[in-house]
């Protein structure tokens, strides 16, 4: 994880300019309509803020973090949100947000890290709360160009939902990479909802 924030850190103008504009507003609508009006939203790797931006222009109330700090800042101008510095693993709210947006963020995460960075995040959601997450799609555990990718099929999804436990897993699809270029790259996206369950 710590050399994939050193390659957001060093690239963070390209990476901005390559994603900022890249539209995913069918999966964007989707995860508002699973919250009410005005509620609180937590994109947890926020990358070039596109999606804080447009949350926030929806009436929501947005947080945002950023683990590379030169992302962070340039998240904080073109959203208008105040994008937090930090990783997963420093995480402490609790039962805080209507909804989790992370988008492109959690594949950076090591595969022995996921069900610890998760049970995180769902305690961070309100019972009932919505949660949409992305993986580069497959089965692999790689390393391109200097960051980590855990690449996560149904099988492995449906495999780190239930070891977290307390999320219901509410719709599971595949799509192609919007970026120009990179349409032959697929991705795998679900929504899920946290539901009571008593922690230990």
């Amino acid at each position: 994880m710590t050399d994939s924030i050193g390659w957001y850190e060093d690239n963070a103008e390209g990476f901005f300019e390559r994603s900022v504009d890249a539209a995913i507003l069918t999966e964007q609508r989707a995860f508002a309509d699973l919250l009410p009006p005005g509620g609180r939203v937590l994109d947890a790797g926020c990358g070039s803020g596109r999606d804080a931006r447009l949350f926030r222009e929806w009436g929501f109330q947005v947080t945002a973090t950023e683990a590379a700090p030169k992302l962070a800042a340039l998240a904080r101008a073109h959203a208008g949100v105040e994008v937090e510095v930090t990783t997963f693993d420093r995480m402490d709210w609790t039962e805080a947000f209507d909804g989790i947006w992370t988008c492109a963020s959690l594949l950076h995460v090591p595969r022995a890290e996921l069900p610890a960075v998760l049970t995180r995040l769902r305690r961070a959601l309100k019972p009932g709360g919505a949660w949409f997450i992305s993986f580069k799609y497959g089965v692999r555990d790689r390393e391109v160009g200097g960051r980590h990718f855990t690449d996560m099929d149904e099988a492995g999804a449906r495999r780190l939902l239930a070891e977290v436990g307390g999320l219901d897993l509410l719709s599971m699809w595949t799509s192609g990479d919007v970026r120009p270029g990179r349409g032959k790259e697929r991705w795998l996206g679900l929504f899920c909802r946290r539901v009571d369950q008593v922690d230990m």
